[in-house]
């Protein structure tokens, strides 16, 4: 699933190429996509002739305020990813108009489509057709109670050290766990809890309310220094994520411990990187500098 630094990086794609841009028209061939409002019918309805004002993120959400008053949520979920471009409906699929990036195969699974404007579109590729899209209006998007719950942004400048202890006390359980939990941080899961982790030189199963103060200051710092790095590097495409352009992210050429099992630890000392079960899920780290 695209974590913070995949929405964010498709967020200020998206800035570039369909801020001011004016909703035209809009198909899918999986109507469930849309949850919110009732039928795609009274979605395409609503959303027709909307103009792009302002794009945003909350935790994973993706936020398009528009001029009417309305605000256009996208969950990408598990395999979703927007793209920008231009398509062509040929024997049944859309196919890309030109040559690039849209080509890569990862980018084939269109099932919902915006056209726009300036003779360009907007495309969900979604594999598992998870992704979920909801029109809202802007006062009620203030009151849903998803986007209320979600914890702080790890990015905010408001996001001090004190605040960071502070949400971890609400929480019990295995830091990894915790660090995954939307409700204590916005927007991090299976990769860069993971990465951050090693760079903190912290046990994934280690307690949370047993941790010391050095090392809770030492994820605080790995927090934001890993998800800055995996902004920088447009986002790790080891699984489906695109950029808006269909290009992939790169941070999965730097990788320190996610999906490295068996392989020597970066900091070259001694130790090979294992693979844990938590929870349902995968962690990797380094039993030498990870204690």
């Amino acid at each position: 699933m695209p974590e913070l630094p995949e929405v964010e990086t498709i967020v200020r794609g998206l800035r570039k190429k369909v801020l001011g841009r004016t909703f035209l028209d809009v198909w899918t061939d999986n109507p469930k996509t849309v949850k919110r409002p009732k039928t795609f019918d009274l979605f395409r309805k609503a959303i027709k002739g909307e103009r792009v004002k302002k794009i945003g993120r909350r935790g994973k959400n993706i936020l398009i305020y528009l001029l009417g008053g309305k605000v256009l949520l996208i969950h990408q979920k598990m395999t979703g990813h927007l793209l920008y471009g231009l398509w062509r409906f040929e024997k049944r699929v859309w196919r890309p108009a030109e040559r690039g990036p849209l080509e890569d195969p990862a980018n084939r699974f269109i099932h919902l489509l915006f056209w726009l404007d300036n003779k360009k579109m907007l495309a969900l590729s979604d594999l598992r057709k998870f992704a979920k899209v909801e029109l809202w209006g802007s006062k009620e998007l203030e009151e849903d109670e998803d986007l209320k719950k979600i914890g702080p942004e790890p990015l905010a400048r408001a996001f001090t050290y004190s605040k960071f202890k502070e949400v971890l006390k609400k929480r019990r359980g295995k830091i990894k766990q915790v660090l995954m939990d939307q409700e204590v941080l916005a927007g991090i899961g299976n990769i860069y809890s993971d990465e951050i982790l090693w760079e903190a030189k912290v046990h994934p199963l280690a307690e949370t309310s047993r941790l010391p103060e050095t090392s809770l200051n030492r994820i605080y710092e790995a927090v934001s220094a890993v998800l800055k790095k995996a902004i920088a590097f447009r986002g790790d495409s080891m699984s489906d994520y695109r950029q808006v352009s269909g290009e992939k992210g790169r941070y999965q050429e730097i990788q320190r411990v996610y999906r490295q099992e068996g392989k020597p630890c970066p900091r070259n000392d001694g130790g090979i990187i294992e693979r844990l079960k938590i929870g349902g899920r995968s962690g990797h780290f380094c039993p030498v500098c990870q204690k």
